[in-house]
């Protein structure tokens, strides 16, 4: 089913687009349809969003009114429509809202300007896409009408359900939340409409808490999976490294979780290094030249756990064909990296290979490498085994180790997870080597083997990000965020419950080493600094690089790629290396020399584009704003996912713990209460 959004992101402002066309861009054949896309063009074009030229062709108004933002409402009612690019946001009286909820994108006009400290305001003329398709809720009667009363207050709407869904009436004691499915949004002087899709009968019932959950995020369960066109892998020309010992970091437990990339340590004469990262060539396998196979993506762009499996965002088919498995052979797209006897990276590059997985390395050969003694014979029963691996292991934990190190006097900054007894989070809270969202790192854990991937592929990526950068392509990358400030007040209050001096410079401010150095050896003080900083941290979103653009130097900018059955993201961005690496243009140098463009530093022979028009075309379909914004739509969605999931499962873990008493500091105290 179409939505308004997609009318609209269809057409363009220049060139008028035919209404068969356009029926053929929505996927739109049978006349119900196409009699629904008759009434919204007609409504577009009362509202003066669209118009149509002499030829009875579609285009964008250039100097509409309309506004596109989100509509974000609090639990008292209050609703702003929320702009991008950090404007001021719109509020919007609730008779102004025409039945927008919370989370819908929508075309806004400002009736009042704002004054002073007030927001301007204004009202929704359209709503371009809903977030809500599915509804939690409770079923009630209200003057013999059956309805579902939404459990998120910030809906500002009830649905009328048939007389047979009765049979769900809520009751306290079963908690018996419904799924709602929408069949008709409010609109005008008429009610929603829907169904009960299924029960959730939650008192005492763990085992319903991932579909409540998925529900509440707006997330749909997908059980079976549609891949775009699958195709075999080309005969392209590939370095075979198959002969060469490739180590797996792993501590992900379902069987079903992203696959990871495996690592090569080669030493050369001079103690030099070359650190070979081997990403599954997924990208490669799969036709992402169309705009058919780009949509299929567009409802599940990400891969996350759910409880004890993961739902990913590929098929099993792809993700058995591109797996790594011991022993056997597979295709790779390879980063090498020359690094120096003082752990500096000097030289990299991008190649097609062939690869063999020798050892999926796990926790317990991690503890038994980091705790064993150095010089001592080798007795221990984990480490026997894999004895003639070990030295190829420690240069690569030594390196993982350097380059964190690096990493952290680049600015960046370390918070650990908190503890976790929970055991249905455990896969949950494993850490993810390429979840980029949070704008510090994990430290590095000696019971979590993956949180040593992340130094490593963080520098893959930021290669990645240069290489592209210097080249002129488009990429999707994160831009470490410089913070606005950091409430000093608030720390210093906070400081004043766990005994720290803190004196300020010159300046009035604080640097982040100072305040992690005064909670260095006390886990109490460390866990209330680290909940007052992340609260400065804002959440980091998918940013689309093109040529041109101006960026600041001196942030930290990486263009995720290493791990694409992870998400979209890394899949296209791999891509675009794939891309370059066959069918990029080379040409000789002046000495007569092949330029090898997948080189650091090749950009400085290159006078040409690398891409030809027909590549171009296919790069331009995968990296643009629509692509961007679905990404970080999806991407919230599944932080509130996983955000929801760790607090149901805290909540049923506490009700185990009422009556129980326990020692704590105050540490806020709001108008309604106070937090321990």
């Amino acid at each position: 089913m179409f939505s308004t959004s997609s009318i609209i992101d269809n057409l363009n402002h220049e060139e008028g687009l035919e209404y068969k066309k356009l029926c053929r861009l929505l996927k739109l054949s049978k006349k119900t349809d196409k009699d629904k896309l008759d009434i919204a063009l007609r409504a577009l074009e009362e509202l003066e969003i669209i118009n149509k030229n002499d030829d009875d062709k579609y285009l964008k108004v250039k100097e509409s009114t309309h506004l596109i933002a989100k509509i974000r409402c609090s639990s008292k009612g209050y609703c702003f429509a929320v702009r991008d690019n950090n404007k001021e946001d719109i509020y919007i009286k609730e008779n102004l809202l025409n039945y927008a909820w919370n989370g819908d994108k929508v075309l806004v006009r400002i009736i009042k300007e704002s004054v002073r400290r007030r927001s301007p305001e204004g009202i929704v003329d359209c709503i371009l896409e809903r977030t809500n398709q599915i509804l939690l809720a409770k079923v009630e009667i209200i003057k013999d009408e059956v309805y579902g009363i939404p459990i998120d207050d910030r809906i500002l709407a009830k649905i009328k359900l048939p007389k047979e869904d009765e049979k769900y009436r809520y009751i306290p004691e079963n908690k018996n939340i419904v799924k709602i499915e929408i069949d008709l949004f409010p609109i005008g002087q008429h009610e929603g409409i829907g169904h009960v899709l299924t029960e959730l009968k939650l008192n005492n019932n763990e085992n319903q808490d991932a579909d409540f959950v998925l529900a509440k995020s707006n997330i749909n369960k997908i059980d079976i999976l549609q891949d775009p066109k699958f195709t075999l892998i080309k005969q392209q020309q590939r370095l075979d490294l198959t002969n060469k010992n490739s180590y797996m970091f792993k501590s992900w437990n379902a069987d079903n979780s992203p696959i990871l990339p495996i690592f090569q340590i080669d030493k050369n004469k001079d103690n030099s290094y070359k650190l070979w990262v081997h990403t599954n060539a997924i990208s490669e396998r799969l036709d992402l030249s169309s705009k058919k196979s780009l949509e299929t993506f567009f409802d599940r762009i990400e891969s996350f756990p759910v409880i004890d499996e993961w739902q990913n965002y590929l098929s099993n088919e792809i993700c058995n064909a591109s797996k790594f498995k011991v022993g056997e052979n597979n295709e790779a797209i390879s980063l090498c990296i020359d690094i120096n006897c003082e752990n500096e990276i000097t030289n990299w590059s991008f190649t097609l290979t062939k690869v063999k997985c020798t050892l999926v390395v796990e926790n317990k050969h991690l503890d038994a490498l980091l705790t064993r003694k150095s010089n001592a014979r080798i007795t221990s029963r984990i480490l026997k085994p894999i004895k003639d691996f070990i030295d190829d292991l420690d240069k690569i934990i030594e390196i993982s180790k350097v380059f964190r190190k690096k990493q952290l006097l680049r600015g960046n900054v370390e918070i650990p997870n908190p503890n976790n007894n929970i055991e249905s989070l455990k896969e949950l809270l494993v850490h993810n080597p390429v979840d980029y969202s949070k704008e510090y790192f994990e430290p590095l854990n000696n019971n979590d083997i993956q949180t040593y991937l992340s130094p490593i592929l963080y520098e893959a990526n930021l290669l990645w990000f240069n290489h592209s950068n210097n080249y002129g392509l488009n990429n999707l990358s994160y831009i470490s965020q410089e913070l606005d400030y950091i409430n000093v007040s608030e720390i210093i209050k906070n400081s004043e419950l766990v005994d720290s001096d803190i004196e300020l410079n010159d300046k009035g401010t604080l640097s982040f080493n100072q305040l992690f150095d005064l909670c260095s050896k006390d886990d109490n003080k460390k866990r209330i600094l680290h909940k007052i900083l992340i609260n400065v941290f804002k959440e980091n979103e998918v940013k689309l690089i093109t040529k041109g653009l101006k960026i600041n130097e001196s942030g930290n900018i990486i263009s995720p790629w290493a791990l694409p059955s992870y998400d979209f993201t890394n899949l296209i961005n791999q891509y675009n290396i794939y891309n370059m690496i066959v069918n990029g243009k080379r040409t000789k140098n002046i000495n007569g020399n092949i330029i090898n463009i997948m080189e650091k530093d090749s950009w400085k022979e290159v006078t040409w584009n690398i891409y030809n028009s027909a590549i171009l075309k296919n790069m331009d379909l995968l990296f643009n704003k629509l692509t961007v914004n679905k990404i970080n739509e999806y991407k919230n969605k599944v932080r509130q996912y996983s955000s929801n999931m760790i607090n149901i499962k805290k909540v049923r873990k506490v009700e185990q713990l009422i009556g129980n008493t326990y020692n704590g500091l105050i540490m806020t105290v709001q108008s309604y209460g106070f937090f321990v």
